[in-house]
């Protein structure tokens, strides 16, 4: 392990390298599992659920709504398009590149995001379990066929060729937008059976899928340290992958700017941004 050489001499920057180096210590030579969260693609442009600067959603879409509501699911499914063109621009920031080359160093094993923006994948990390899913594709829920996004996106355009994506328009974290108006809007079906189609992603009140759940266990449960980034811990899912690695024993790390549900139980605790702090722990360890 090499020791941090960053440049601040502030108070805070006194903080972060001794964090830093308290962390690495923890992680180095280790076999490390990594859980992110919103937090993480802050700086590539999209909002986070939580924290400071995020945006307030009233009524954020449940399954619940989505099965029983065809207006729900038409405005959905508008804002959803709009929000998704915008959603496939931002690029993978410092934070998801350190952690692609902590991987290719042989220190991160793998990594359960409870994101669905792709960007893990795109930054070059390739063991990863999307435990909320991804926006990048459709499932059909009737037969279980699976779809592109970007080919439902232009079937939903054929149907309905008034549909343009402003220039600029306000991104939502889940990847959508609140569109003015559903009138006249008409919603892709399957291909195949006619059926109802979602995007593959975990709505609020849905659980996630058992076999996804398992495969982000199995991340866990391989590894010899947690590192936490991005996430207050405050959906279950992310707790629970906390709980496996408590009673598994192993060191816990957590990195976000706001204090978390897990604190208490790490061995140690950097109030950062992921980007830097990420990119000075790959600078420790790869």
């Amino acid at each position: 392990m090499r020791g941090y050489s960053g440049g601040d001499t502030s108070d805070q920057g006194r903080d972060l390298r001794g964090g830093l180096e308290r962390a690495a210590a923890l992680l180095d030579g280790r076999r490390v599992a990594v859980l992110t969260g919103a937090g993480i693609s802050t700086d590539s442009g999209i909002p986070a659920y939580r924290g400071v600067g995020a945006q307030t959603r009233a009524n954020p879409m449940t399954i619940q709504t989505y099965l029983a509501d065809e207006a729900a699911r038409r405005r959905y499914w508008l804002g959803g398009h709009l929000g998704w063109r915008a959603f496939t621009s931002p690029a993978p920031n410092d934070g998801h590149l350190a952690l692609a080359r902590l991987e290719r160093a042989g220190s991160v094993h793998g990594i359960v995001t409870q994101n669905v923006d792709g960007l893990h994948l795109r930054a070059g990390s390739t063991r990863v379990v999307e435990i909320h899913g991804t926006m990048h594709r459709v499932l059909c829920l009737h037969c279980g066929q699976v779809f592109d996004r970007r080919a439902v996106a232009e079937r939903l355009e054929e149907l309905n060729p008034w549909v343009r994506s402003p220039e600029s328009i306000k991104l939502n974290p889940d990847g959508d937008v609140t569109p003015a108006s559903i009138e006249g809007f008409v919603i892709p079906v399957c291909t195949l059976c006619g059926g109802m189609l979602k995007p593959e992603v975990v709505f609020f009140g849905e659980f996630v899928p058992a076999a996804r759940f398992r495969a982000a266990e199995s991340v866990v449960n391989a590894a010899d340290a947690l590192l936490v980034a991005g996430t207050s811990l405050a959906v279950n899912s992310g707790i629970r992958i906390i709980e496996r690695a408590r009673r598994g024993g192993i060191p816990l790390v957590i990195v976000n700017h706001e204090p978390t549900r897990a604190d208490a139980w790490a061995d140690t605790v950097i109030a950062g941004g992921t980007s830097p702090v990420l990119s000075g722990l790959a600078d420790l360890l790869a």
